[in-house]
């Protein structure tokens, strides 16, 4: 926006800049606009007039109009306005042309070309000369609050966007909260209340540091909004006082609240600021159209978060708190879901007792949903069962694909199988589009078992299971990509830095998992699972 389309009035006391060659009719105009209350800046030639412009800029302190003799004895007034129309930080200043010479048609028409905004013949009654500049002022103090609006429109825009794009509550309420702090010049707080008395939260300040609102303020404001959230829908404005609302926000100061909501019983989103005069109703409209997109971003996020909540619900009640007594095996396992702002996974993890030994199985649904958490659940229940029957590893893949193919066809997943005999070390491994596990000895490198397969649900054979034997002592290591997979780098080099790792690691199961997670598992964006299982030294018989 221009420096002077901030500046410009239409009341007395604006500054007017006054370019005439003579010396008499400079003063007479000068003194007709100060007798107004206008402050007067008389210059006698074009380059004076430029010069002055160029202090002015500078100081942040242009003239809101310009009156300009077309008959300057260096350039005509024509073609100065047209110098200073052509400079962006310059341009919004209207200029008056006047003559004392008689003029036609032709004269006003070359006024209006080179971009001035009216054209006065002197002398003139005073009244005349007044209401010309006021007619200016007018013009242009409207032409700013246009592009005002303009620009408002097009911030708006802008943050609606970025509203949108929140991923979590929490976010919603901070974003929103800059947002109304671009749109007002002022500090925001916006507070979403959930519906089971949660509040989240988000603060924008301006004009230097405050105290950060404590949990107490915090509640007290959100039970002020609750109290005044009854609108059945839509936004609605309200004024606390400032002795009710917490001083911590923005001073002792009146707030206006706008409270919006998608309809009645949806969640309510508040919007406080401090309270500023808007008498012509510019920026009010633009913060309710703020707070009603922020209204219906909350609505998808809550559901989401309260679909994520049953969703990890369901995997920790199903996931295992602790594995049953496997003879003959250490076994150890971790599961971390990922952040909140992340979707739910399907990774899962399972250690059975068998007739034909112990099997560990490691798995990913594909897709991040509670659709995912579900068939997770379906495939741990089908896997319990089909074990007891015939632990098979790829005998165990085919029937679990069948299933698959039955009753989830538009789902698959990856899934891991390694049946061991703890009496042999005798070990079979079949997979099913999984990291193959890796197998660390007591000391040496560690490697990768040879076994690949079709993911789940494809309706592929699998093939038969890798057989190897497990030394005593050595350690068979199964995760899902969320521990080592990151964006941009090759899969095959995080297996890598894996298997050093591993190699690298204590030897108890337990510790294996706790110095990979805290090699790996930091600030990721999937869940993880790593189960670890060790072939004890000595078997009972």
């Amino acid at each position: 926006m221009n420096t002077i389309a901030q500046q410009t009035r239409t009341e007395p006391g604006s500054t007017v800049l006054v370019v005439d060659d003579t010396t008499a009719s400079r003063y007479a105009m000068g003194a007709v606009l100060t007798r107004a209350g206008h402050v007067v800046v008389p210059v006698a030639s074009a380059g004076e007039a430029l010069v002055e412009l160029d202090t002015r800029l500078r100081a942040g302190a242009l003239p809101d109009v310009a009156l300009v003799d077309v008959g300057l004895p260096d350039l005509s007034g024509y073609e100065l306005c047209r110098r200073v129309k052509a400079l962006p930080m310059l341009a919004g200043i209207p200029v008056v042309h006047f003559s004392a010479r008689p003029s036609g048609p032709g004269d006003r028409c070359r006024a209006l070309d080179a971009g001035g905004e009216a054209y006065l013949t002197v002398p003139a009654e005073p009244e005349e000369i007044r209401a010309v500049v006021r007619a200016a002022l007018r013009g242009a103090r409207e032409l700013t609050d246009a592009q005002g609006q303009f620009d408002r429109l097009a911030l708006l825009s802008e943050t609606v966007v970025e509203v949108q794009g929140a991923r979590c509550l929490v976010e919603l309420a901070t974003t929103t909260a800059h947002a109304a702090a671009r749109l007002t010049r002022q500090s925001a707080a916006v507070f979403v209340l959930g519906d089971d008395g949660d509040v989240h939260a988000g603060l924008s300040r301006r004009g230097g540091l405050a105290p950060v609102p404590d949990a107490v303020a915090r509640e007290r404001a959100a039970a002020i909004a609750r109290r005044v959230a009854c609108a059945p829908g839509g936004v609605q404005s309200t004024i606390v006082p400032r002795s009710v609302w917490p001083d911590v926000y923005f001073g002792p100061r009146d707030v206006q609240l706008m409270l919006a909501r998608t309809r009645a019983g949806h969640l309510p989103v508040c919007l406080a600021m401090p309270l500023a005069p808007d008498p012509a109703g510019r920026i009010g409209p633009f913060v309710a159209q703020l707070a009603r997109a922020a209204a219906l971003a909350a609505e998808p996020l809550l559901m989401y978060e309260k679909e994520r909540h049953v969703a990890l619900t369901l995997q920790r009640s199903f996931l295992p708190a602790q594995l049953p007594a496997l003879p003959g095996v250490d076994v150890a396992f971790r599961y971390v879901p990922a952040s909140q702002q992340t979707e739910i996974g399907g990774d899962f993890y399972a250690a059975l007792p068998t007739p034909a030994g112990t099997l560990v199985a490691i798995g990913d649904v594909v897709g991040h949903s509670l659709d995912a958490a579900t068939v997770m659940v379906e495939i741990r229940h089908a896997l319990r069962a089909y074990s007891l029957e015939d632990p098979d590893p790829a005998r165990l893949l085919t029937r679990l694909d069948r299933m698959f193919q039955h009753y989830h066809p538009e789902s698959s997943a990856t899934l891991c199988l390694a049946l061991v005999d703890p009496a042999t070390g005798r070990t079979l491994i079949a997979n099913a589009g999984h990291i193959p596990p890796l197998l660390v000895p007591h000391r040496g490198p560690a490697h990768y078992a040879d076994a690949a397969g079709p993911m789940l649900g494809l309706g592929l054979p699998h093939p038969e299971p890798t057989v190897l034997g497990l030394a005593p002592g050595e350690r068979l290591l199964m995760v899902t990509d969320g521990l080592i997979e990151t964006r941009g780098t090759d899969l095959s080099a995080s297996m890598a830095q894996l298997s050093a790792a591993a190699a690298a690691a204590p030897t108890a199961p337990d510790a294996l998992c706790d110095t990979l997670l805290s090699c790996f598992g930091a600030d990721r964006a999937d869940d993880i699972a790593l189960l670890a299982l060790r072939l004890n030294p000595v078997v009972s018989p």
